[in-house]
Order: structure tokens, then C-alpha cells, then sequence
């Protein structure tokens, strides 16, 4: 997932999960209620200056606009993980040069 989609994503998310409207939230984080629109909407970035008043607002790290939560991703690592577990350090080697190859 591109990180851009991500942040806008979580950003919707973050108002939803608070229960604004994209009218309170546009308010809350001082930009208009288009803005907020095409941010969800993924049509542009937002600035660092808005990250911040999100960052503020709601207490939150700007890392946490950047990390995945979708439960799908989790159980899928949890999985993969699971079976990481069991390999030797031979197989952990081969593992991480064909992941680093497909990346």
C-alpha cells in the first residue's frame, strides 16, 4: 500500500472512529471541509502543518498515520510469523533474500 493512501486512509479512519462528521473534523484540524474531502478521498497529501494539528488533536504520534490496521494485514503476519518461528537461521537467510528480491 502506498504511504500516501495509507495516511489519507487512516485519517478518515481517525474521524470515524471519533465520530465526526467531515465538517467537525475539517473544524477541529483548521482546513476546509473540500480539504478534508479530497484528503479521505486520497486526491492529495496532506501537509506537515495538518499532520500536526491531527497529531495534536487527538494525541496521537504521526507514526501511527503511517501504520497498517487492517486486520487482515495482522493475522496475516501473525501467521507468517508463526511459521518464521520454526525455521533454522539457514532457511530465516534464504527467506530474507527472496522477500528482499520480490520487494
Amino acid at each position: 500500500m502506498k504511504y500516501q493512501k495509507l495516511i489519507n486512509s487512516n485519517i478518515k479512519n481517525l474521524r470515524i472512529k471519533n465520530g465526526l462528521t467531515q465538517e467537525e473534523f475539517a473544524e477541529k484540524i483548521g482546513i476546509s471541509i473540500q480539504g478534508l474531502s479530497n484528503l479521505e478521498r486520497n486526491r492529495y497529501q496532506p501537509t506537515s502543518e495538518t499532520i500536526d494539528k491531527i497529531c495534536k488533536n487527538f494525541n496521537i504520534s504521526p507514526v501511527e498515520l503511517l501504520l497498517s490496521k487492517n486486520k487482515d494485514n495482522e493475522n496475516l503476519l501473525k501467521n507468517i510469523n508463526s511459521l518464521l518461528n520454526e525455521c533454522s537461521v539457514a532457511k530465516l537467510k534464504q527467506i530474507f533474500e527472496i522477500i528482499r528480491i520480490i520487494k
